[in-house]
């Protein structure tokens, strides 16, 4: 057996597995009761999914030139993604718009009260 063989193979289920994790992350947004929990889907099962996609297709083309643009296309997603849905959930949470009942541990409600009350008060 042909290492292109192998490749190959290894691509295809790369590229599947990539599909399935798309596919779990939509499906998440869509299904799961509150904002962080679809926050989560949207970008953890994304990103790998997304990852393994890019592998396959490294692992399909076999081109040198084309290696560095992948490895800075999933550089920049997992820079990108993770940090805007960081940024969107502490925005939500001082919003108001989080389910306090969903919530296991709350580390972020003191450092908003202390980022709410007015500097110098009494």
């Amino acid at each position: 057996m042909s290492w292109t063989v192998v490749a190959d193979v290894l691509a295809a289920v790369c590229l599947l597995s990539g599909a399935f994790f798309a596919l779990v992350a939509a499906i998440g947004v869509l299904r799961l009761p509150d904002l962080l929990s679809r926050m989560h889907a949207a970008t953890k099962p994304q990103v790998i999914g997304m990852m393994l996609v890019v592998v396959g297709l490294a692992l399909r083309l076999r081109d040198p030139s084309v290696l560095g643009l992948l490895l800075l296309v999933i550089i920049m997603q997992m820079a990108t993604s993770v940090v805007s849905s960081h940024m969107v959930g502490r925005a939500s949470f001082r919003a108001g718009q989080v389910r306090q009942d969903l919530l296991v541990v709350d580390e972020l409600s003191e450092s908003v009260e202390d980022w709410t009350e007015p500097r110098g008060a009494p």
